[in-house]
C-alpha cells in the first residue's frame, strides 16, 4: 500500500497544478489543504450541420416553377428535385446558342446541336448523382440476363450533387446547380474535343465565364451559360486569345410511356435508332432498329380507322426566327405547310405547320432554344448551306424537337446554279438578278427539303433515276411530276430540258415517293399492340409498289456502286441525260460573260460562275463515271422474287467509256474559253482541268472498282470485265500513240497522271494478291511498248520528250531500282 502511494499524490499533485480544459483554457490552482472539488469540462456548444429549408427559400429568394422548382439567390441556383423524379429519363441536349465568327469553319451556327444524351438523377447515401443512360444494351428486367446487362454497361456520373436539406413536407431535395453549371464539365461542353485542339484551348476564364439565366418550364429547364475560353488560336479575333460562347442546356422530362416503335427497313429511307436486345431467346442478341418520327395520334381514332381525315392530338409546328427576312418569310411558311398534303396520304389533316413566334407580351418565356419548341433558324453566316437535324427519344425514336438551319448566302448557290444549268432553255434564268418569285421558290422547296429531314427522312437518292429522260421535256409530265419522285433526293433543276421545250418546270418539287413514305412512317396501324404486330402491313404496302421504280429508296454512299444511287443526277439514263446537260452547258459558256460581266461592269461573278460551271460539268460526267462497275441494289425480303444486286449491262457501261473519252478526257476546248480565261487569272488553266480530270481518273482507276468487276464476272459472265475496260481507258487516253500527231499539254498532263494513278496501284499492297496488280503490270507493259514507238515518230519536240518521259517513268515502275 505504501508503495502505491506515493506515485498517486505526486499525479494529483500535477492534475492540480497544470490541468487543462477541453476549451484549452488552463485551470486555476487549487489552494493547499483545500478539498479537491470534482473537475467539470467546460464544452463549447456544437453547431448543428443540418440545413433548414428556410437557408435556401426565403424573402430574398426567387422562385421559378416548373418540372423543377429553381431557387436563385446572391448568383446561387438551386434545384428543388421532386423525389418522384429521381430515376425519371430526362433528355439532356447541348446546344450553341451565341457563337463567335468562324466557329467551326462557317458550318456551326447558333442553335447547331453539340450534344443529346439521356440522363437520370439517382439518391446515393447524402448525394443526388447525374448519371447518362445508354440504350446502346437493353433486356427485359424481369429476366436473369438483365443484370448481366447492367453489369456491362456501367453509366458513367457526370457529376455528384450534395443533398443541402429537404423541403418543408420532405418530398424534394435541394442541390446546389451552380458549381456544376459554371464549371467546364466536359460532358455538357458547348466545345467538344476537336474545337479545344484545333483553337488551342487552354482552360475556362471563370473569372469571364457566368452562368446567364435558368428557367424551369412544365416539362423541361433551360440553362443558359456565357462561358469564356483562354485559347491560342481562336476562329476570329485572334489578338484576344479568347473563345466567348453562349451555350444553351436543355433538360426534358421523356415520356412515361414511350411511343410504339416501328421497325425500320431498308425498303424504306428513314433515319433510325438501334439497340442490341439481350432478351431474345434465338442463338444470338438482337440488333433492333427503329424509324425515328413525331409522335401523331389521331383526335378520333375511331373516324380515322373509317379512312376519314383526322387532325392529331399534338400537330407538328415549326417557329420562324424573328430574325428572317419579311419578304421570305411566306416561302418558308409555304415549305412547310406543303407538307399537310403528304400528311393527309396518312390520314391526317393539319398535321405540320409554321407559325411566327409569338411576341414579348404574347409569351414572355418564349425562347427559340426552348426544346419545346421547333423553329427555323435564319443565320447570318456566308455559308451556302441549310440542314434539318432533329432530336429523338432513343427509347422509341420518337421526335421530340427539331431545328431547321437556313444559312443567310444560301440563295446565291441556288441562283448561280439555276442560270448555270437551266439557262439555255429558260429565259428568266439568265441574269444574276433571279425573279423574286423564282428565288422564293427555290427557298421554299429547299425548306421541304429540309423539314423532310426533320420528320425523319434521309436522302433517297433513287428518286432521281425513276423519271425516263425524255420525260423530263415535257411540259404536261414535268409540271404533275416533278423532276424526281421525291424532294429528298439532291435534285436541284431540270438541266434536261432543252431549249424550245415548252411549260418545263425546272425547279424541284415533292413527289409521289413523300406520300408513299410518309404513310409508311406515320399511318397508325389498327390494333397494333407492339411493333411486331405491324410488320405484316408494312411489309403489305411495299410489296405493292415493289419493282416500281418511283418507290425506290437508295442509300446515299460518298462513291456509290449504284448507278441509279448517285447524288444531283436527273433521268434513267445518265449517258443520255448528261449528253443533253453539256450541250446546254455549251450555251451557257459562250454566253457567260454576256449574263455577268457584261451586265455588271466587273468580273467578279463572272470568274466565280465559270468555277462553278466546271463544277457543273464535273457532275455530268461523274454521273457517267458511276456506270462504269455500276452494281443495281434492290433490297428484297426473300419474299419478293428477284436478286439484290444485278452488274450493269457490258454494253451500257461500253457506251459509258465511250462517251467519258469524248466529253471528259478529250480536252474539252469549249471550257478554255480565252474570252473567260484572259479576265479571270493569268495562269493555271491546264492545272484547273487537270484537277477535275483526275477525279474522273480516280472514279475509275482504283482497288474497289476494279475488285468489284472482276467479282461481277462471277455473278455474270457476260459481263464487261476489268481487263476490257483498263484494255478501253489506255487506248482511249493514249489514242495519239496510234496516230502520227501532237499531244497537246492537257493530254500531256492527263496521260502523266494516268501513269501515276496506276503506279499507286500496283504499289497497293491491299491489291498485290488479286487479279489488279496482273491487270496493271500487263497494261503498263503494253503501254510502255507503245510510248516507245510513238517517241520516234512524234511531230513536235515537247510531244517526243513527253513519250520519252512516259516511256521511263513507266520502266522505273516496273523495275523500280
Amino acid at each position: 500500500m505504501k508503495k502505491l502511494f506515493l506515485p498517486s499524490l505526486l499525479l494529483t499533485f500535477f492534475l492540480s497544478s497544470n490541468a487543462y480544459s477541453q476549451s484549452g483554457k488552463i485551470l486555476k490552482k487549487r489552494k493547499k489543504n483545500k478539498k479537491v472539488e470534482k473537475i467539470i469540462p467546460v464544452t463549447k456548444k456544437k453547431k448543428s450541420k443540418t440545413s433548414k429549408y428556410t437557408d435556401f427559400v426565403n424573402k430574398d429568394t426567387k422562385t421559378d416553377e416548373g418540372l423543377f422548382k429553381i431557387h436563385s439567390n446572391k448568383n446561387k441556383f438551386i434545384y428543388e428535385i421532386p423525389k418522384s423524379y429521381l430515376g425519371k429519363e430526362m433528355l439532356l441536349v447541348t446546344r450553341l446558342k451565341d457563337i463567335p465568327a468562324g466557329l467551326g469553319g462557317g458550318y456551326v451556327n447558333a442553335g447547331s446541336k453539340i450534344n443529346t444524351q439521356v440522363v437520370v438523377w439517382e439518391h446515393f447515401k447524402n448525394k443526388i448523382l447525374l448519371k447518362v443512360k445508354s440504350y446502346n444494351a437493353i433486356a427485359n428486367d424481369s429476366l436473369p440476363i438483365f443484370k448481366s446487362v447492367k453489369a456491362n454497361n456501367l453509366e458513367p456520373i457526370i457529376y455528384s450533387f450534395d443533398i443541402k436539406t429537404e423541403n418543408i413536407d420532405s418530398t424534394a431535395v435541394l442541390v446546389d446547380v451552380t458549381k456544376f453549371f459554371s464549371s467546364d464539365i466536359k460532358a455538357i461542353s458547348g466545345l467538344p474535343s476537336y474545337f479545344r485542339k484545333n483553337y488551342k484551348v487552354r482552360r475556362l476564364d471563370a473569372s469571364r465565364s457566368f452562368i446567364n439565366s435558368i428557367k424551369s418550364f412544365p416539362k423541361n429547364i433551360e440553362v443558359v451559360q456565357d462561358f469564356t475560353f483562354d485559347a491560342d488560336a481562336p476562329p476570329s479575333n485572334r489578338r484576344t486569345n479568347t473563345i466567348t460562347l453562349r451555350i444553351n442546356q436543355s433538360m426534358i422530362l421523356l415520356p412515361e410511356k414511350p411511343m410504339i416503335p416501328r421497325i425500320y427497313d431498308k425498303r424504306v429511307g428513314y433515319f433510325s435508332v438501334g439497340n442490341i436486345d439481350y432478351s431474345s431467346e434465338a442463338l444470338k442478341a438482337d440488333d433492333k432498329r427503329y424509324i425515328t418520327r413525331w409522335r401523331l395520334e389521331p383526335k378520333d381514332i375511331e373516324a380515322y380507322n373509317r379512312g376519314e381525315l383526322v387532325e392529331p392530338i399534338k400537330p407538328i409546328v415549326y417557329y420562324l426566327d424573328p430574325a428572317t427576312p419579311k419578304k421570305l418569310r411566306k416561302f418558308i411558311k409555304q415549305g412547310v405547310d406543303d407538307w399537310q398534303k403528304v400528311f393527309e396520304t396518312a390520314g391526317f389533316k393539319n398535321a405540320i405547320m409554321a407559325k411566327l413566334p409569338p411576341s414579348k407580351d404574347e409569351d414572355p418565356d418564349f425562347s427559340m432554344e426552348d426544346i419545346r419548341y421547333s423553329s427555323i433558324r435564319y443565320v447570318a453566316s456566308t455559308t451556302r448551306n441549310a440542314m434539318g437535324p432533329s432530336v429523338s427519344d432513343p427509347r422509341s425514336g420518337e421526335i421530340i424537337e427539331s431545328d431547321i438551319i437556313w444559312y443567310h448566302n444560301h440563295l446565291r448557290s441556288y441562283r448561280n446554279r439555276y442560270l448555270l444549268e437551266t439557262g439555255a432553255a429558260n429565259p428568266s434564268a439568265r441574269t444574276l438578278n433571279t425573279p423574286a418569285e423564282e428565288i422564293g421558290e427555290m427557298m421554299r422547296m429547299v425548306i421541304s427539303h429540309e423539314i423532310g429531314h426533320a420528320l425523319g427522312l434521309p436522302h433517297n437518292m433513287a428518286a432521281s433515276y425513276a423519271y425516263p429522260v425524255d420525260s423530263l421535256r415535257s411540259g404536261n409530265f414535268t409540271q404533275k411530276n416533278g423532276i424526281a419522285a421525291t424532294i429528298m433526293d439532291y435534285a436541284r433543276y431540270n438541266y434536261v430540258a432543252q431549249p424550245g421545250d415548252k411549260n418545263i418546270r425546272f425547279i424541284r418539287q415533292l413527289g409521289p415517293y413523300d406520300h408513299y413514305s410518309i404513310n409508311w412512317g406515320y399511318r397508325v396501324i389498327p390494333n397494333a399492340k407492339n411493333p411486331k404486330d405491324e410488320v405484316k402491313t408494312l411489309d403489305k404496302w411495299i410489296e405493292e409498289k415493289s419493282g416500281n421504280p418511283i418507290y425506290k429508296f437508295g442509300f446515299q454512299r460518298r462513291n456509290s456502286f449504284d448507278p441509279e444511287s448517285l447524288t444531283e443526277d436527273i433521268g434513267n439514263d445518265h449517258v443520255k441525260a448528261s449528253t443533253y446537260g453539256v450541250k446546254n452547258l455549251k450555251i451557257v459558256a459562250k454566253n457567260l460573260p454576256n449574263w455577268t460581266s457584261n451586265q455588271t461592269n466587273n468580273y467578279d461573278d463572272l470568274s466565280e460562275l465559270y468555277g462553278e460551271l466546271m463544277s457543273v460539268w464535273a457532275r455530268y460526267v461523274g454521273h457517267v463515271v458511276g456506270n462504269i462497275g455500276g452494281i443495281y441494289e434492290n433490297n428484297k425480303k426473300p419474299i419478293e422474287t428477284g436478286n439484290i444486286y444485278t452488274p450493269m449491262s457490258k454494253l451500257k457501261q461500253k457506251e459509258s467509256m465511250s462517251w467519258l473519252h469524248k466529253n471528259a478526257f478529250q480536252t474539252q476546248k469549249w471550257l478554255l474559253d480565252k474570252n473567260i480565261l484572259n479576265k479571270i487569272d493569268e495562269a493555271g488553266y491546264a492545272d484547273f482541268m487537270l484537277r477535275y480530270q483526275n477525279i474522273f481518273l480516280n472514279g475509275i482507276i482504283n482497288s474497289s472498282k476494279i475488285k468489284r468487276m472482276i467479282d461481277s464476272e462471277i455473278l455474270d459472265s457476260k459481263t464487261y470485265t476489268a481487263t476490257e475496260m483498263m484494255k478501253d481507258l489506255r487506248r482511249g487516253i493514249f489514242s495519239e500513240t496510234t496516230a502520227t500527231r501532237n499531244v497537246d499539254v492537257n493530254r500531256r498532263n492527263l496521260q502523266k497522271s494516268y501513269i501515276e494513278q496506276m503506279s499507286l496501284l500496283l504499289k497497293d499492297d491491299k491489291t498485290k494478291y488479286s487479279d489488279v496488280h496482273s491487270i496493271v503490270r500487263g497494261e503498263l507493259e503494253t503501254l510502255k511498248y507503245q510510248v516507245n514507238i510513238a517517241s520516234k515518230r512524234a511531230i513536235n519536240t515537247i510531244s517526243k520528250y513527253h513519250y520519252k518521259d512516259c516511256y521511263a517513268k513507266i520502266n522505273n515502275i516496273l523495275n523500280p531500282k
